[in-house]
């Protein structure tokens, strides 16, 4: 590879540093097979932070992301910390870490795997094979908007307002990791609005089209409301190749999308920045289901969202495609053999710990790659 790449490692709290302790197994199987080499930074985020140092994410752990080629972060969170005050949330560290490095695009897979078709609750010939994205814009919208606040009228009544606000160069810069995205996919994306009630959406789709028509007219682009998207993601999810979206509106729709594969445990995600003055692109990787407090400590948790998370990382900061396949693949393989922890445990399969299961996935590597 050159040059080592960097990566800090963010394990957080709950089940998080159990389920990255297994993508460091796959990691050392790269190095080890295939002369994959990180220069490996680890950090304390969260609650674990808070604890030991008095704050959800300190600054020197900021400027380390900052510095580095990717981030993999694991979960934050936990009854044990929830009485704080609103700044001291461990959730405030994921909140800065996409702040400080300008992350705008949130990458949200929902990918149904064979072996797991019978997981989703929509009928098997709806969901199989199904493999979208969804891009939502993550750091404008209604959810950082101004004005915002709760007033009290005249007539004593309270009233609570927030404001959905979207500026050209924020939706040119999100659409554009869309378009790019699709280039490597199927050549389709639908952009999703309410273009029919709302003005942040007319020109929302205003600006999509002007960009598709100058640099993207290789790409297929269709329109939809965000309201019938929900219900064709219901009804046919198999029709979208790549969505992108408001925060809001994508925040709604990636959660309804990552039911369709039946289980949280299972998801990774990517939200990715701009590129800087030498063309690196600030990413952030971690699974979707949370840190789950009241499994940690058991080793029952599912790794499989965060070894895929690994895996957009290896395919969207370091172009290594042919080793994201390959691990995507033995986690196929390994559902396919019918292991299964608690979280997709179904009917004929082996329920297996955390470790197993990470135990199973380097054992597929060597089978299909080593």
């Amino acid at each position: 590879m050159g040059a080592n790449k960097t990566l800090l490692i963010l394990p957080g709290d709950g089940i998080g540093p159990e389920v990255m302790h297994e993508v460091r197994r796959v990691n050392d199987w790269l190095r080890r097979k295939r002369a994959v080499n990180f220069d490996i930074f680890e950090d304390l985020v969260g609650g674990a932070a808070i604890d030991a140092r008095g704050t959800p994410i300190a600054p020197e752990t900021v400027a380390r992301a900052k510095e580095v080629d990717a981030v993999l972060f694991g979960s934050v969170g936990g009854p044990k910390w929830d009485k704080l005050g609103f700044d001291m949330r461990p959730e405030i560290a994921i909140l800065t870490l996409r702040r400080e490095l300008g992350l705008f695009a949130n990458l949200r897979p929902a990918v149904v795997f064979d072996p797991l078709v019978e997981a989703s609750t929509l009928k098997p010939e709806v969901v199989r094979g199904l493999d979208l994205m969804i891009v939502r814009e993550s750091t404008g919208g209604i959810y950082f908007g101004k004005p915002r606040g709760v007033e009290t009228l005249p007539n004593g009544e309270k009233r609570g307002f927030n404001t959905e606000t979207y500026a050209t160069h924020e939706i040119e810069r999100v659409a554009r990791v869309a378009f790019e995205l699709a280039r490597t996919r199927q050549k389709r994306v639908c952009s999703v609005e309410k273009a029919n009630v709302m003005e942040s959406g007319l020109l929302w789709r205003e600006t999509v089209s002007a960009l598709h028509e100058r640099e993207f007219a290789d790409v297929e682009l269709s329109h939809m409301y965000a309201d019938n998207c929900a219900m064709q993601l219901v009804r046919n999810p198999r029709q979208f190749d790549v969505i992108v979206t408001t925060n809001l509106f994508g925040d709604l729709l990636s959660d309804l999308a990552s039911m369709l594969t039946g289980s949280l445990g299972m998801l990774p995600s990517a939200t990715l920045g701009g590129l800087d003055a030498k063309g690196r692109r600030h990413a952030l990787y971690e699974p979707i289901h949370g840190s789950a407090p009241d499994i940690a400590g058991k080793g029952i948790a599912n790794p499989l969202a965060q070894v895929l998370s690994f895996a957009m990382m290896l395919r969207y900061s370091f172009a290594m495609e042919e080793e994201a396949k390959l691990i995507e693949s033995a986690c196929t393989h390994v559902l396919a053999s019918g292991l299964r922890t608690a979280d997709i445990m179904a009917r004929n399969c082996a329920k297996v710990s955390t470790q197993v299961m990470g135990e199973a996935v380097v054992r597929e590597l060597d089978k299909l790659g080593g």
